[in-house]
């Protein structure tokens, strides 16, 4: 069993008799929320450009534009809610918010626990460290320390490859630590951390993940809702067809990441 399914399942654990509440009245999820008018989706609040806080303190970035874009289109308003990351599952499964439009990746593990709609961008592993690290292999790392966060994929990645980590609760700490020379090297999904270090100027050198394809990122909801799921789906592909997609994506990437 990975490190990362001991935590779903201790999530599921968590969430206790709130799970079990879910289930009986899964069928009625969409409309209730449709009656409400109001869906909450759940984010770090950490992770630039994709979610983050801005000067006057809200929540910004490519994934709450997406999924306040999706609720529009559902005739719902959104409710953006900022949790940490290593316990955003959980806090789905106990019924603290609807979905998770967050860049969650879709992995096997999540997707025993949870549903995904999309993906709606994909993207790619990727190691930076600070120029002339000498860092430029996967085996550059044995004997380094490397900094990731806290309950995303790439911590079970490089666990499972046996380094020696250190964890945060975002990008931004992330960051700070390499340019600190706390940690030798970071990993993280190559286009946030691409942008957030050139629009701070942190140089750095990076390459790929080579043993990893690129991954799909996806909005997750809770299980058993087929109806919110195909909605949602619509929605999103709605936005893709119709060119607004791309133009939230050009806003806050530069480019077009499906």
């Amino acid at each position: 069993m990975t490190f990362r399914r001991t935590i779903l399942k201790s999530a599921i654990a968590a969430a206790g008799l709130a799970v079990f509440g879910l289930n009986t009245a899964v069928a009625e999820e969409l409309d209730a929320l449709k009656e409400k008018g109001v869906i909450r989706i759940a984010m770090s609040g950490a992770y630039p450009p994709f979610n983050f806080v801005n000067d006057q303190n809200e929540v910004v970035g490519f994934d709450p534009a997406i999924g306040t874009e999706i609720a529009k289109r559902m005739g719902m308003e959104v409710e953006i809610v900022t949790t940490a990351w290593d316990g955003i599952i959980g806090g789905l499964l106990a019924n603290k918010y609807d979905a998770i439009v967050g860049s969650m990746t879709i992995t096997a593990e999540r997707d025993e626990v949870v549903d995904f709609v999309g993906p709606y961008y994909s993207d790619k592993r990727a190691i930076f460290s600070k120029p002339g690290s000498g860092i430029s292999s996967l085996e550059d790392l044995e004997g380094k320390k490397v900094g990731l966060t806290l309950g995303e994929t790439h911590e079970d990645w490089a666990r499972e490859k046996g380094y020696d980590i250190n964890t945060y609760k975002g990008l931004p700490e992330l960051l700070l630590e390499l340019e600190n020379g706390r940690v030798d090297a970071i990993v993280n999904d190559s286009i946030a951390a691409i942008l957030a270090m050139t629009e701070k100027g942190q140089e750095f050198e990076m390459f790929g993940d080579p043993t990893t394809e690129p991954f799909g990122a996806g909005i997750a909801i809770r299980e058993g809702n087929p109806k919110l799921a195909a909605e949602m789906q619509a929605a999103l592909q709605s936005m893709m067809d119709d060119g607004t997609y791309l133009t939230i994506a050009e806003k806050w990437i530069g480019a077009d990441i499906r």
